[in-house]
């Protein structure tokens, strides 16, 4: 009964910060950076031998990533540019893989203007953490544990904010199966110093992964579900609003099955373990938030390819965030060894 109790606490705790895009501060942090991972569909947890995927899941990390360096940029959306840098090394035998990265997302510079529309200047804008990461492979059993540790700083002109958040993860890997589960607990954390004396939610996200490769056919698959902290992510499309013989306004009605789907991303990685290999993702909720009627946006897809060489690897995606406008994805890993 103690137990049950205390589970109960735990999440009531955990939902206490539910929120989606757009409702909290440091929005950025939950914005994958990695090529590969874009390429899946922006969302999948159990990605193996990728040292960017301990700044999304630190409970991912392990020996294969041991002196690896990654570079990862997209060009996001209106010039903005988005980005990180990750490094994984391997301490000694007794405390075993340390990871650390740093992830941006440069707004550019800005015109600066007063009440009255007269322009005074420019000003520049930006989202930056730090981050640091350790995993612990538990003795005789298939799970490990990880966690981060982020300093999250954010400019707005004149303006700034302090953060810090935790990430908390869970993986299970058997020894004898392909199949891979990982549940995450990101953002846990607050605003230590606000922009205007208010201090905003961190965007706290708990998901849950999964993958497997098939046994005689080249193709490794992943899902996700995504924002399990809040059920409700249904937002009606303006684009498929009707309107009434009275000219009334009826907005988009959203099913219980619409809105539970909407948590799912998929993925697929055909030839995972050549040289070159071929990925595609599908992201539901991005599909029907973007769809405009009577045409054709191809929102919700991502796709991009992966080459192996001898001691570096480089990944490509292609991403929908808006209808009208592609994001490019460029990752570059280098094996220092």
């Amino acid at each position: 009964m103690k137990k049950l109790i205390l589970i109960f606490s735990v999440l009531h705790f955990f939902t206490g910060f539910s929120q989606t895009g757009g409702t909290s501060v440091y929005a950025f942090l939950n914005l994958p950076t990695s090529a590969r991972q874009m390429a899946l569909g922006g969302a999948a947890l159990t990605l193996e031998d990728d040292v960017n995927m301990p700044l999304w899941n630190p409970a991912s990390l392990d020996e294969s990533m041991n002196n690896q360096l990654s570079a990862n940029y997209t060009n996001y959306l209106a010039g903005i540019a988005l980005g990180s840098f990750v490094y994984a090394t391997k301490t000694n035998d007794r405390l075993g893989m340390l990871h650390a990265g740093v992830t941006y997302l440069d707004y550019g510079t800005m015109i600066r203007a007063d009440t009255q529309g007269q322009i005074t200047g420019e000003f520049r804008a930006y989202d930056l953490s730090l981050s640091v990461g350790y995993a612990y492979q538990l003795k005789n059993s298939p799970f490990k544990i990880g966690a981060n540790v982020k300093l999250i700083n954010s400019l707005i002109d004149t303006y700034s904010s302090l953060g810090i958040a935790t990430d908390v993860s869970v993986f299970y890997k058997p020894s004898r199966r392909p199949v891979r589960v990982s549940l995450v607990f990101r953002n846990i954390g607050l605003q230590l110093k606000s922009f205007d004396g208010v201090r905003e939610k961190i965007p706290f996200q708990i998901a849950l992964g999964f993958s497997s490769q098939l046994q005689h056919v080249p193709l490794k698959w992943y899902a996700t579900l995504d924002n399990l902290q809040q059920w409700d992510l249904s937002v009606s499309n303006p684009s498929n609003a009707k309107i009434d013989i009275e000219g009334n306004v009826i907005r988009e009605k959203i099913s219980f099955a619409n809105n539970a789907i909407r948590h799912a991303v998929f993925g697929a990685e055909l030839f995972p373990d050549k040289k070159l290999c071929f990925r595609i993702g599908y992201n539901y909720r991005r599909a029907k938030e973007l769809s405009l009627t009577n045409r054709r946006t191809s929102a919700g897809i991502s796709y991009g390819f992966g080459l192996r060489l001898k001691n570096l690897q480089l990944n490509y995606a292609l991403t929908k965030f808006h209808p009208e406008t592609n994001a490019n994805t460029f990752s570059l890993l280098v094996n220092l060894d």
